[in-house]
């Protein structure tokens, strides 16, 4: 008798996984329901399975700009009047992730039997997240299905940037870090021991400097000892993740990533265009506020801002703005804070918290170019010193063996 796994939520709310054997899948989602759960999702538990396509699908992932471009063309399906099954099936059919291809293979034949869009798509939360469904969602009950994908697809499009502004921000640091670590193992393992040991042949007593970066050269080649090293940084490593699963751990070190001095300035404008921008196009899609709020929270990837903004939502619960809560925690700045303040006071949230985003993501990408150029000569520095160490280490002998000469 096949087993079925079933996703769904209790009488309670809570999200919940139940397994059950059946002669069907109608069966199990009666005896399911019997048991009082309501089913969002339910499959077969198939065996292990190594088909290799099975496991390229899961690994891939979606992201944003898989999103995006998928958003833009289904609203251009969509306002030509292409019905929902012909289009998703067109672009399923075209789509190069593979993942999203059987999400949105599955999401079509769940339309066809007469499933609502946003509720099959909410069965693919690894294609589809929540604020995807709820924007989709409230196309659906207003009928304006179109333009809020296009607005989908202009907000993924505008994080997407974000997302690589920052990335380019760190490509350079990372880059010639890694360049620099490398060109200096290379140099310590491979040739500072031929000149030490050319210098001793000749007599010459080394340095202190040459001695001891002669140890660390002795060090990187032995391997129980580098075993220890990198062992010592796994568990640092981890114990840093064990830490930041702590409800302490993950304020303390979320809070300490948005005043970080180089970075912590980028990270707090980056994080407000962010929240400025969903909320804003979840506002004028017609999602109710508090589930605006909810999701934005639950997408903000920092714990200081979901605080924030949970406190936001309390605020709004007792009849309160938003303002004054996100003020209250100090987390985005003055100025966001103001004129989020007067959008509120008249009545056009959602256009002040757009014009917020585009100020904030015109001051990431100035950021991004101010810490580029501060941290291109730190880097180029620091490059140079590595390699340079190497260099007095191996000359700095040579005095000696010319005055042993002598």
């Amino acid at each position: 008798m096949p087993t079925y796994v079933a996703t769904g939520r209790d009488t309670a709310g809570k999200a919940t996984r139940r397994k059950i054997e059946a002669d069907s899948p109608a069966e199990a989602r009666t005896l399911i329901k019997s048991q009082g759960m309501h089913i969002q999702d339910i499959k077969e538990e198939r065996g292990l399975s190594f088909n290799l396509a099975d496991i390229q699908t899961s690994m891939t992932k979606v992201t944003v700009k898989d999103k995006a471009v998928f958003s833009r063309q289904f609203a251009a399906l969509v306002s030509s009047g292409v019905a929902l099954v012909r289009g998703i099936g067109i672009l399923s059919d075209q789509c190069p992730n593979p993942k999203m291809k059987v999400a949105l293979t599955q999401i079509n034949s769940d339309v066809q039997q007469g499933t609502s869009l946003s509720d099959s798509m909410r069965k693919h939360p690894d294609s589809f997240d929540n604020l995807y469904v709820s924007m989709v969602q409230a196309g659906e009950v207003g009928g304006v299905l179109d333009e809020v994908l296009n607005r989908l697809a202009k907000l993924l499009e505008d994080l997407n940037r974000l997302q690589n502004q920052i990335k380019s921000a760190m490509a350079y640091p990372v880059t010639v870090g890694f360049l620099a670590v490398t060109i200096f193992v290379g140099l310590t393992v491979f040739l500072l021991p031929i000149f030490a040991e050319i210098f001793t042949d000749l007599g010459a007593e080394l340095p202190l400097f040459t001695k001891v970066l002669m140890a660390i050269s002795k060090i990187l080649r032995t391997w129980y000892l580098v075993v220890g090293i990198v062992g010592i940084i796994s568990v640092l490593v981890f114990a840093y993740k064990q830490y930041y699963k702590t409800p302490v751990g993950k304020v303390t070190m979320d809070g300490f990533f948005l005043k970080m001095p180089l970075f912590g300035d980028l990270s707090q404008k980056s994080a407000t265009a962010r929240f400025c921008r969903t909320f804003g196009s979840l506002s004028r899609s017609g999602v109710p506020i508090l589930t605006a709020l909810e999701i934005v929270r639950d997408t903000s990837g920092n714990q200081v801002i979901a605080n924030a903004i949970n406190a936001a939502q309390v605020e709004i619960q007792g009849g309160g703005m938003i303002s004054p809560a996100l003020e209250e925690h100090g987390v985005f700045p003055v100025m966001a804070i103001q004129m989020i303040a007067i959008g509120e006071e008249t009545g056009e949230l959602d256009q002040m918290l757009m014009k917020v985003a585009d100020f904030y993501e015109d001051e990431v990408e100035q950021a991004v170019k101010a810490l580029t150029s501060v941290m291109e000569p730190i880097m180029i520095v620091v490059l140079g010193g590595m390699v340079g160490s190497i260099l007095v280490a191996m000359y700095l002998p040579m005095f000696k063996v010319m005055d042993h000469l002598g």
